[in-house]
């Protein structure tokens, strides 16, 4: 094969670094677009324009991929702790505007992918329940302090999970248009009185 030949195979045109960024990132718009069911190593590669022997030389598996594309370890953590920086009256209302806030920037789109995902593959809805439980569900149930603060902890995942896939899986209107500030006037008293409201006597 001809040098001229070389350099137009898939990919050929990049070094090493680039096309495994350039694999994540086109992993990162397909499975967000479609879930970890609906796209296959093989649209990934077309996509990025590289052999899909190159996506497992990179990533191992498909499942590996998918984990890169989802690894939460940085700026969604940090901005869950703006949550519980302030007081519990008002915690409602920040919890909304957390979640939409970031989830509203393209760099924040591995949980919208594995909301996605969750329905149809155990290991997104593990990874998914994971994070949930471990940066939200349960310091929200040790900072209330209740007997009943596990299901008041559930409860808000209902809501926030139903405010996500309205908005960014469903687009349901006028949720999926709606500014911050509406979805924190609506939602914010919703997901407050989950937490600190009074409940039906026994």
């Amino acid at each position: 094969m001809t040098e001229h030949d070389n350099s137009r195979r898939p990919g050929r045109w990049r070094s090493g670094a680039e096309s495994k960024q350039r694999i994540l990132q086109v992993a990162r718009e397909l499975f967000h677009q479609h879930g970890y069911g609906s796209t296959t190593v093989r649209a990934i590669a077309t996509a990025a324009e590289v052999d899909p022997a190159m996506v497992f030389y990179f990533y191992g598996t498909k499942q590996g991929l998918f984990s890169a594309v989802t690894d939460m370890s940085g700026a969604v953590p940090q901005a869950i702790e703006s949550i519980f920086a302030g007081d519990l009256a008002t915690i409602g209302e920040r919890i909304v505007r957390t979640l939409v806030e970031n989830l509203d920037k393209s760099d924040h789109m591995p949980l919208v992918t594995l909301t996605r995902s969750a329905p149809t593959d155990p290991r997104s809805e593990a990874l998914l329940r994971e994070f949930i439980d471990r940066e939200l569900t349960g310091r929200l149930a040790a900072l209330l302090g209740t007997p009943d603060a596990e299901l008041r902890a559930g409860m808000v995942n209902v809501q926030i999970l139903g405010l996500a896939v309205a908005r960014y899986i469903a687009h349901i209107e006028p949720i999926a248009s709606a500014s911050v500030d509406e979805l924190v006037a609506t939602f914010g008293p919703l997901v407050q009185h989950c937490l600190t409201g009074r409940t039906a006597p026994p």
